[in-house]
């Protein structure tokens, strides 16, 4: 995976910028729900500094499509959007709730990742995914927006110790705690551009990158049904 791939999220609290060249990356990063679109393009700016190119160099930008804030999400993708449309750049999106557990096996090395953000309205963002060997990330259940105390119902215990990620597990710590899974706690709780960048590799490389007018977000509210995807165990 050869591709240079400009990556941004604004999804979450965290804004994140990063450009990944080959196996160089270069990010940057900060915790800063309120000023997403002060920060955002200062950093994208510095990253293409940093690495000697312009913008027009790059191949592909990728983007957090969600979940997250409603307003979060929506400034990413407009931004990604502009820059896209500037440079003529094919654009990705990649899930905030894969990047994270892309983020867990960054820092940490695991395997098998369940992720909850805060959706609000006493609900989580969920999704939980295991890593396959070629570095690309299984669904074990559909992403969903889901209530904690509904996803304790539906969630059965399996074999694997689960890492979760985000900020779902301590907003609703009464409720998912008593999620049956084996369970590990890390101190991964919001997606990063670089994890975003790493999957977007991927898409690129089996030509899912698309034109600006087809870039769209997810925002899970109208999924709100849990299910396991068949034959993932």
């Amino acid at each position: 995976m050869s591709a240079k791939i400009l990556a941004l999220d604004t999804a979450t609290e965290n804004c994140s910028v990063a450009l990944v060249i080959e196996n160089q990356v270069f990010a940057r990063s900060e915790v800063a729900p309120r000023d997403h679109t002060k920060k955002i393009l200062p950093m994208v700016d510095e990253v293409l500094k940093e690495a000697g190119i312009s913008l027009a160099d790059v191949d592909a930008i990728a983007f957090g499509q969600g979940p997250g804030s409603f307003t979060g999400v929506r400034i990413g993708i407009g931004i990604a959007q502009g820059l896209a449309f500037g440079a003529d750049l094919p654009m990705i999106g990649i899930s905030t709730l894969e990047a994270m557990a892309q983020g867990c096996y960054r820092v940490l090395g695991d395997t098998h990742v369940a992720s909850a953000i805060d959706a609000r309205m006493s609900e989580v963002y969920w999704g939980r995914y295991s890593r396959e060997l070629d570095g690309r990330w299984l669904a074990v259940d559909a992403e969903c927006v889901i209530a904690p105390s509904d996803l304790v119902e539906q969630v059965e215990a399996d074999a694997q110790t689960w890492s979760q990620v985000g900020t779902g597990w301590e907003a609703y710590a009464e409720h998912m705690n008593n999620v049956a899974l084996t369970r590990k706690e890390t101190e991964v709780l919001f997606p990063e551009a670089q994890d975003i960048a790493f999957l977007a590799q991927f898409a690129f490389s089996e030509g899912k990158a698309v034109p600006v007018e087809e870039s769209a977000p997810v925002y899970l509210r109208d999924k709100v049904a849990w299910k396991k995807l068949p034959g993932r165990e």
